[in-house]
């Protein structure tokens, strides 16, 4: 759902950029209290993967594709502030080195899908745990029904925002039709992606599962027919409580798996084009499209300029994208959970000199 530059007029997509700079300074404040020594370099990893997920169009419909948004995501990992500072550099990364997204439309992308999908994907998954049984499972499904539902909720705020600044002369009742129905489907395949993803997380580490905290279930014994709790070891509490527990592990698997898919998956995902492309050129939104600011970039289109080989070429720009990502990412996370001691240190010091 790249918006290019051209859909949009320019007094709404720079209002749709004020809303994206106060949405991103407002979760720079709010990921302080989310990330920690272990969720900082894991928040870089999760924007790398989405940026890789992202590069795997899959067939929707008839000559349509779609490909994972990420918002719900992110939020159910890291948290809702960092899922958007994750999709955020995602769109960066994707504007500025790939031209895929519009410079002049970053504003509008971040905001429907960054702001949108974490908001709408969080506020369900939030909800559906407050009713579900606290396990595991209930966190899976949960997000399987957040992710599934932000997609066509992003798919009807780009229709507002067209609707106030669309740069063509489109009845809206067609374009929220097309974009909606086209994006319930593709909203199938990011639930899917979403569930199978936090669940595979949630198996292995589920305290590195922002949305899990808290939910984990005690391992149970059969004695004489009966499930009982099974006796904790007496140093658990203190690994439990120091958040003790390399995620090296993780980390490795998660920035190996990313760079596999944009590095060699991605070489076999669907050239159809995705949702807001179809859509556009089907009611004739995309007339006034303009050509990206960075089309000359060695890295557009995600491929690298004189590169002959298809393949070679998709890869390596899939690889570096990862790469860029997560090295974007961490040090941005990283910074602002600095900031985060920085803040609790200058605390505790006033406290104590009080």
């Amino acid at each position: 759902m790249h918006v290019p530059d051209g859909f949009i007029n320019a007094p709404v997509s720079v209002a749709a950029g004020v809303v994206a700079a106060t949405a991103v300074a407002v979760s720079l404040r709010g990921a302080r209290r989310e990330l920690d020594e272990r969720t900082a370099p894991l928040a870089g990893l999760v924007a790398a993967f989405i940026f890789a997920v992202q590069m795997l169009n899959f067939p929707v419909a008839a000559g349509t594709s779609g490909h994972l948004l990420g918002g719900a995501l992110a939020a159910i990992l890291v948290g809702p502030y960092t899922g958007v500072l994750c999709v955020s550099v995602v769109l960066l990364m994707q504007g500025i080195l790939f031209a895929d997204g519009g410079l002049t439309a970053l504003g509008v992308n971040i905001t429907v899908m960054g702001v949108v999908t974490v908001v709408v994907s969080y506020a369900i998954f939030r909800g559906l745990l407050g009713i579900l049984p606290p396990t595991r499972r209930s966190v899976t499904v949960a997000a399987f029904t957040g992710a599934l539902l932000s997609v066509p909720a992003a798919a009807a705020a780009f229709t507002l925002v067209y609707a106030i600044g669309g740069t063509t002369d489109v009845p809206v009742a067609k374009v929220i039709t097309a974009m909606v129905g086209v994006h319930v489907l593709i909203g199938i395949g990011e639930a899917a992606i979403t569930a199978a993803t936090v669940g595979a997380v949630i198996a292995v580490r589920p305290d590195l599962v922002h949305g899990a905290r808290g939910l984990t279930s005690a391992l149970k014994l059969r004695v004489d027919g009966a499930l009982v709790d099974a006796p904790v070891p007496a140093a658990a509490p203190a690994r439990a409580a120091s958040g003790a527990g390399s995620t090296k592990k993780v980390w490795v698997t998660g920035l190996v798996t990313a760079l596999v898919l944009a590095g060699f998956v991605s070489f076999y995902a669907s050239a159809n084009p995705d949702g807001l492309e179809k859509v556009a050129a089907d009611k004739g939104i995309d007339e006034k499209v303009e050509e990206h600011a960075a089309a000359n970039s060695p890295l557009a289109d995600y491929s690298v300029k004189d590169v002959g080989d298809a393949r070679l070429s998709g890869g390596l720009a899939g690889v570096i994208g990862v790469g860029v990502t997560v090295v974007a990412g961490t040090g941005i996370f990283w910074a602002v959970r600095r900031r985060r001691t920085e803040d609790l240190t200058a605390a505790s010091t006033s406290v104590s000199a009080g």
